[in-house]
């Protein structure tokens, strides 16, 4: 397909599996993020709040400047139990334009009565029919993580789950991000990410086999994606830290 054949021109994810994420706001962003050693990039609009769509412009001028595989978020409106039919158009009708721009994959994420909403998950997806799929922190409420990551596991396409273990200790949060990886299986990876630092990175590549991690303040210095910053979290994604 077209788009398989755009994805093979991009820079490889790393063959071993160790992945940096980097949630980019801006084309600068996406540049520190490159130089300072990413794997691939989120794109979003509004970090504060949790990241909703960015517009089109944005991820189009992003691709003109990095060659990094890109994950596009597709949010409209705060939480994740509720989008309006407007809502659902708008991220339809962007799911459409970013498949013909063959990026990497969507990030999207929506839950009905604490529950995975797997149809409405499949409706926005099937506009972007070559691109692969990350579920978002809407994970993070369902009631019942294990009947989550199963349902996910419906939705064509959802090759990763974006998780932060909790709200407890790094231990904790260790454990819980190792639980959550033993049952999504080789079928989906588990991206550990939300309050992600160098020191939770090193705890999980020492006590997990999670080799997959995403961040987003971690990574920026003064409100902005840092090159130098993005450096250690690469070094310790990679095991290569002191």
């Amino acid at each position: 397909m077209v788009a398989e054949e755009a994805r093979q021109m991009i820079v490889p994810e790393k063959s071993i599996g160790t992945i940096l994420e980097v949630i980019a706001c801006s084309v600068e962003d996406a540049i520190e993020a490159e130089e300072g050693g990413a794997d691939r990039l989120e794109i979003i609009r509004d970090l504060g709040a949790g990241g909703f769509t960015p517009t089109l412009d944005l991820v189009r001028g992003i691709q003109s400047r990095v060659k990094l595989p890109l994950r596009v978020m597709l949010r409209e409106e705060p939480g994740f139990n509720s989008a309006s039919p407007e809502s659902i158009d708008k991220m339809c009708r962007m799911a459409t334009e970013l498949n013909e721009l063959n990026i990497d994959g969507v990030v999207i994420g929506f839950l009905v009565d604490g529950m995975v909403n797997i149809h409405l998950a499949a409706k926005v997806v099937s506009f972007a029919p070559d691109l692969a799929v990350t579920f978002h922190h809407a994970f993070e409420d369902a009631l019942d993580k294990g009947a989550a990551i199963r349902e996910i596991k419906r939705i064509d396409r959802v090759d990763r789950i974006l998780s932060h273990g909790g709200f407890g200790a790094g231990n904790e949060r260790v454990d819980t991000l190792s639980a959550d990886a033993a049952v999504a299986g080789s079928e989906i990876q588990i991206v550990a990410g939300g309050r992600i630092d160098l020191q939770m990175i090193k705890a999980l590549r020492e006590k997990t086999e999670i080799r997959e991690f995403h961040v987003g303040t971690a990574a920026r210095e003064n409100g902005n994606v840092s090159s130098s910053r993005v450096k250690a979290l690469a070094a310790a994604a990679q095991g290569t830290y002191d």
